[in-house]
């Protein structure tokens, strides 16, 4: 049976526990797998470009968020900007009293703060990994489900382990779910590399 959609996954994880009174369960398993797979996965296809312009010291995050790749502004020429923790973050605030051009920035809560303040609008330019869109009877399908549906239907088999307490078969699924996830994220990094050689540096001795 194909597995294209959300209704389509709910079938077949039925199918495999082979019972038929699981239907309040299991979105329940799906939206577990889905909380691990946002934990565990960083594929390419999860990288988000968001435009912003910084005119605040403090901005929130994107609602989809899970991990930064590169800060920057916009500027001539590019400025990527310094990651720090809050409490250096509280320290360069010290020594940029003023406002400026900001050079770093932190994470406080669900907010992103850049030091200094800026001291007018700049266009700046964040990459991260977005959340993979959770499935949904209003959203039945994903980029995860349309590549890869047999990591997405044994990882909900995988997180019905608890609810079932005792099944011979969650190790089965637990060792084929790894295997899939596995091989995935070795597809994506030969997607990323492709044909293209690696440039050898050399470093001499003495």
């Amino acid at each position: 049976m194909a597995i294209t959609t959300y209704a389509e996954l709910k079938s077949a994880v039925a199918d495999w526990l082979n019972r038929d009174d699981l239907d309040a369960a299991i979105p329940n398993f799906i939206s577990l797998a889905e909380a691990q797979f946002n934990r565990t996965m960083r594929h390419r296809k999860m990288v988000t470009r968001s435009d912003a312009t910084l005119d605040t010291p403090y901005f929130a995050v994107p609602a989809d968020w899970l991990e930064n790749i590169r800060f920057q502004l916009n500027t001539n020429p590019i400025v990527p900007l310094l990651y720090v923790t809050p409490e250096q973050a509280a320290e360069e605030r010290q020594k940029y009293s003023a406002s400026g051009q900001p050079l770093f920035f932190s994470m406080v809560g669900q907010q992103f703060q850049v030091v200094p303040s800026p001291d007018t609008s700049y266009s700046a330019e964040l990459l991260y990994y977005a959340k993979i869109p959770a499935l949904s009877d209003g959203n039945t399908t994903n980029w995860l489900l349309s590549e890869s549906p047999d990591v997405y239907l044994y990882g909900a088999l995988v997180q019905s382990a608890p609810y079932l307490k005792e099944d011979e078969r969650i190790s089965v699924w637990a060792g084929l779910y790894q295997r899939f996830f596995d091989d995935m994220m070795l597809a994506d990094e030969r997607a990323r590399i492709g044909s293209s050689k690696l440039k050898a540096r050399f470093r001499t001795f003495g």
